[in-house]
């Protein structure tokens, strides 16, 4: 190592080890019980009580951040080099969400098993995690494609984690907390099981720094150095996969550490496999303690989540990555395409009409128990006519938002969601229910609407420049997506009171819809549907690329802003009646391409009709599946469009 480099290595080590002393002795100041840093280090030697609070609440909460921290920014560092992907941490390829579910899963039915393995769980669902991204990715490891995949894994156990929060409420209450990332310890038992298994695997990191700087140069030249690549790879994954897996059963899924800490690292100047461990492992644990004692200081004597604070701070730093990955990559001009055979209109639609007619025929007179087809009764009328209505009205809007974003992104994966409008307008709805907790549920779309505006702004101000390059809006997206998601986890904590109805909300629910809601839907629909069609021959002109439609007279900027205004307010609509659903804008457009083809107009009219037979056939199995409990029809779509997504994702080139 040259003396340049020695001379950072001592300034990063230095600066980041009296940094974590200094955080340290404030951590164990904060709490219910209130003394100064004076009070500290003369009386835990003489007083105590002193000594019982810090040896038996303070110190375990300080070593498991060290060593969560540290773990957490060295899991990352590898999976940045394993997947090319400067994107890449526990928490964006889908790991940390799960190892949450698997937790979730094991404490409704096999309580005994977490409480006695709580870290094979965890490590069996990051395993899973890992192997699904690994392997809809493929070998090359895109960046983009890497991001994608993580980002659609994540929300595979989102969902199901969601569902199984919301079906058994009781079992899970006290996951809530812990789900954001929370690093309470009562005792020093979490800390005597993760440090061993922490330790070992950070020694197995140091010994695979050499091998993996010559994996850093490319499998190619790897392989022709004499390297076995295929067992370094394996070898790195499950290091990196058994540090998030031990975190993840002490502390709960914390993100953003390791995605900020590696880049850190590097930008001080550290180079070397073996020096960016070393120095991330540090600087983790900095960060860590670093937001523990800032969430702690916002709102002292109540319990913020660490995840909470790494979100606050991280997600502005994923959104400023994004930007400068997709800055390197080439300008990309995919087209969506279709079939080159399309069926007609005239065929397609009765088509779909009668299956919309039939399942719709089925949610008025089925109610899980019995049948009635005396539809003017009260109940049928009043209760179940408006919920399948608005289904279908909400499920149109929905899939016209994917056809219109996907054609102007020209990203077949591209919808509300992964644009990070449906996750910030979530956030938005929950921040009014935390500032306001006796706001009445009907006002939870004006902070949908607020929240999915912001969203739109920082995807506008950011891509402008770019001319929204396809790929740039789409790592902003998912960035916004990230930092919206672990915002809403923690605004839902913090609403104690209200997490069941909230829970329910952000999944996406048809219940108890009125005949208020279909005016309402119906007024939104007609107000955007002509924009909507207005820009289709636009957007077929953009199918062929930027330079093509820059040459047939088109304002590619232009038309690109409008589309998006048009997707994201015809989106925010959606989610203002019947709360965050995703999945719809995303599978309905696909099916129907396959069908009709790539023409925007003919593809709107198919793609409408399937995403309002979608929902509408999501809300009756999600009514009548464990009837007379209701499973929101959102976590309903997101069971049956996740696999779809995935096996779309592993068809795409």
């Amino acid at each position: 190592m040259s003396g340049k480099l020695k001379q950072k290595s001592f300034v990063s080590l230095t600066g980041g080890f009296f940094l974590l002393v200094a955080l340290s002795v404030i951590h164990l100041t904060q709490g219910q019980a209130d003394y100064t840093i004076s009070e500290l280090l003369t009386g835990v030697w003489t007083d105590g009580r002193i000594q019982d609070i810090v040896t038996s609440l303070r110190l375990p909460r300080l070593a498991i951040g060290i060593v969560a921290g540290g773990a957490l920014a060295v899991s990352g560092a590898v999976l940045q080099t394993l997947t090319n992907n400067p994107l890449a941490s526990p928490g964006t390829l889908g790991i940390n969400a799960g190892a949450f579910f698997f937790v979730v899963l094991s404490m409704i039915f096999f309580p005994n098993v977490l409480g006695a393995f709580p870290f094979i769980t965890a490590l069996l669902g990051a395993v899973l995690s890992s192997v699904l991204v690994v392997g809809l990715a493929g070998k090359a490891m895109e960046p983009v494609r890497v991001a994608l995949t993580g980002m659609i894994i994540s929300l595979l156990f989102s969902s199901l984690t969601g569902a199984m929060q919301l079906l058994f409420e009781n079992e899970t209450n006290g996951l809530f907390l812990w789900g954001s990332g929370t690093l309470v310890q009562l005792n020093w038992e979490g800390v005597r099981f993760a440090a061993p298994v922490v330790l070992v695997l950070f020694i197995g990191s140091l010994l695979l720094a050499k091998p993996m700087d010559i994996l850093s140069l490319g499998e190619d030249i790897a392989s022709s150095l004499g390297q076995n690549v295929q067992a370094v790879k394996l070898a790195a994954w499950g290091v990196a996969i058994v540090l998030s897996a031990a975190v993840v059963s002490v502390v709960g899924p914390i993100g953003f550490i390791g995605l900020m800490a590696p880049h850190i690292v590097r930008m001080m100047g550290i180079r070397g496999h073996l020096q960016i461990f070393i120095h991330s492992f540090l600087w983790g644990s900095v960060m860590l303690i670093g937001a523990d004692v800032l969430g702690r200081l916002i709102q002292p004597g109540q319990e913020v989540p660490v995840g909470a604070m790494t979100a606050l701070i991280g997600g502005p730093w994923l959104l400023y990555l994004a930007w400068k990955t997709a800055k390197s990559l080439k300008r990309g001009d995919r087209q969506v395409g279709g079939t080159t055979k399309p069926v007609r209109l005239t065929v397609l639609v009765p088509i779909l009409i009668l299956l919309i007619l039939g399942i719709t025929v089925l949610a008025l007179s089925f109610n899980g128990a019995a049948w009635n087809f005396a539809w003017l009764e009260t109940v049928v009328w009043n209760f179940r006519v408006p919920r399948v209505l608005t289904s279908f009205i909400v499920g149109v809007m929905l899939a016209l938002t994917g056809v219109i974003l996907q054609g102007v992104l020209r990203n077949p994966l591209a919808d509300a969601g992964v644009l990070g409008v449906t996750s910030m307008g979530g956030a938005g709805a929950m921040l009014l229910l935390v500032v306001f907790p006796a706001v009445p549920p009907a006002f939870l779309p004006l902070g949908a609407t607020l929240g999915a505006s912001l969203a739109l702004g920082i995807i506008l101000v950011t891509a402008w420049k770019n001319n929204f390059q396809p790929m740039l809006v789409a790592l902003m997206g998912i960035a916004i997506s990230a930092f919206g998601s672990a915002a809403t986890q923690v605004f839902v904590v913090k609403a104690k009171l209200a997490v069941a109805s909230a829970l329910v909300w952000l999944s996406g629910s048809t219940y108890a819809k009125g005949w208020d809601d279909v005016q309402l839907a119906l007024l939104l629909f007609a107000l955007f549907i002509w924009p909507a069609v207005y820009i289709t021959r636009s957007l077929d002109t953009l199918t062929f690329g930027d330079d093509v439609a820059a040459g047939l007279g088109l304002n590619v900027r232009s038309t690109r802003v409008w589309a998006l205004v048009i997707g994201v307010a015809i989106s925010t609509a959606a989610v203002s009646i019947v709360g965050t659903i995703g999945f719809i804008g995303l599978v309905a457009p696909h099916i129907a391409r396959r069908i009709v083809g790539f023409r925007h107009l003919p593809l709107m009219l198919a793609s409408g009709l399937i995403g309002g037979l979608l929902l509408v056939t999501a809300d009756f199995i999600g009514r009548i599946l464990i009837a007379p409990k209701d499973i929101p029809s959102g976590l309903i779509v997101a069971l049956i469009g996740t696999p779809y997504l995935l096996y779309l994702l592993r068809k795409m080139k």
